[in-house]
């Protein structure tokens, strides 16, 4: 049986409180909703509940602040943060304050009853120490949900030493990641040293990662210190981990076991005091099937797993991202630009091969050779050197059911068309019948189906989980 409680919601938009209490009571739970902190604390004063439910911004406070607060005061006591500032430095900071969960609004019921019933059914919550500063500046953009799950991640590893293993096509941003969990990390005054395998002769990957003694091969005329000694007390990120030679695997997996490492050549022992961070764009456990990578090794590295999203999988970044990069060309000595809604709908509409990277190119490119001052759909067609694909005639029937359920919206939910959400909703109305209909042209093959809808298989699996799609008769063909 699924644990119920006393939930205590506080947020200042009071459709979001009755909706939350609505959502929350048919769960079972018992539901009191406030709007401000003053009246929080007095509810608080009057009895603890089983879990707090708060917004950031009140007209009266910040509710992270009061979070922090509360959950040193309480450390038992589960306070789930909402927030519409979605960004990888609130979702750290609501990590900060000891909070059991972030959800980014607009945010689905379903998932905040799934996350009121884990805190309820874990009891927990420990305060973490604070990070100094109040905006880290890390340079990881985007509100989409993709980049909500990662940021989510992140804040839950940036305080601890485990080991993570960083996913995703090229030029998605796997470095910058790394180098957030050690910036946002206790780690962050040590170095971050950085080694790409695909980079490194196979003969030299050892001595580069552990060091070498002097004579110890051809040409060693001094002893060097390798990259695990380098940064020592920091954080050790191993880029494209899939091209590491297995030689080299077996040795870095008897670091990982024991801690300890001997530098090529050499007979001391040394301590290996580094947190490891590993990257790949390639399917490690398909590797690990062929013979090409160690199945014990994989399992050492993916004890934390992020999946980064292609660019694809998240175009409604495309403009905050295209806008930041115009912004650091500028910075950077080049002509400041902007850039107008034409030009955001073609970007949109192309594939990103080269993802986040290509789009940054793309923008230092037009930055510098665009003729004016407002970068227009023509010059970025001709800067892609091909026209996205042209968008397809809109059913006639489709086109009517949207124009009816709007309708109907306006009707009966007038605030629909204020809160800034329709986007969203829309889509996701219509997410669940698509998503239906190509796993059943697809055999119910997940992996297919992916392909047809142009996501990768992990971000398919998610959206069938929050979805809640019947898995019970849908099967998976590799």
């Amino acid at each position: 049986m699924n644990p119920v409680g006393s939930i205590l919601v506080c947020d200042d938009d009071a459709a979001i409180r009755t909706v939350i209490a609505q959502a929350l009571r048919r769960a079972g739970h018992r539901v009191v909703t406030v709007g401000t902190l003053a009246l929080l604390r007095s509810e608080l004063a009057s009895g603890l509940p089983d879990v707090v439910v708060t917004d950031v911004i009140l007209p009266d406070g910040n509710g992270l602040d009061f979070a922090a607060t509360l959950t040193a005061e309480h450390p038992r006591l589960p306070v789930i943060v909402l927030s519409a500032q979605n960004t990888l430095t609130t979702a750290v900071r609501a990590t900060e304050a000891g909070a059991f969960d972030y959800l980014p609004k607009p945010f689905d019921l379903d998932v905040l009853a799934d996350t009121v019933r884990s805190a309820l059914a874990r009891r927990v919550g420990r305060p973490i120490d604070a990070i100094d500063g109040e905006d880290p500046g890390v340079p990881l953009i985007g509100r989409s949900p993709p980049m909500q799950e990662v940021y989510r991640v992140i804040a839950r590893v940036v305080a601890n030493d485990l080991t993570v293993l960083i996913s995703g096509e090229s030029g998605t941003g796997k470095e910058l990641v790394a180098r957030a969990i050690h910036d946002l990390g206790p780690r962050r005054h040590a170095p971050f040293i950085a080694l790409n395998m695909a980079a490194i002769p196979r003969e030299l990957i050892e001595a580069e990662l552990f060091g070498h003694e002097r004579g110890a091969f051809t040409g060693a005329a001094a002893r060097v210190a390798g990259k695990f000694e380098q940064a020592a007390g920091g954080t050790l990120f191993l880029d494209e981990i899939g091209d590491m030679p297995m030689e080299a695997q077996t040795r870095l997996l008897r670091v990982l076991q024991s801690g300890e490492f001997t530098t090529v050549g050499g007979a001391r022992t040394i301590r290996a005091d580094v947190r490891i961070v590993a990257a790949t764009n390639k399917d490690l456990q398909l590797q690990v099937g062929q013979g090409q990578f160690r199945e014990d090794l994989f399992y050492r590295l993916n004890v934390v797993p992020v999946a980064l999203p292609s660019l694809r999988e998240r175009r409604q970044d495309i403009g905050l991202l295209a806008r930041h990069f115009l912004d650091r060309a500028a910075e950077n000595g080049l002509p400041r630009k902007g850039i107008d809604r034409s030009a955001l709908m073609a970007l949109e509409a192309y594939d990103w091969p080269g993802n986040v990277r290509e789009l940054d190119n793309l923008m230092r490119r037009v930055a510098a050779l665009g003729r004016d001052e407002t970068i227009g759909a023509d010059e970025i067609r001709s800067n892609l050197g091909k026209e996205p694909p042209a968008t397809a005639e809109p059913d006639p029937d489709l086109a009517a059911a949207i124009h009816a359920r709007l309708e109907r919206m306006a009707r009966d939910e007038p605030r629909a068309f204020e809160d800034g959400t329709l986007y969203d909703r829309i889509v996701a109305e219509v997410e669940r019948p698509l998503i239906e209909a190509v796993l059943a042209r697809c055999g119910n093959n997940q992996l297919r189906a992916a392909r047809v809808l142009g996501i990768n298989r992990n971000t398919l699996r998610k959206r069938l989980d929050t979805l809640e799609i019947d898995t019970a008769r849908r099967t998976v063909t590799e």
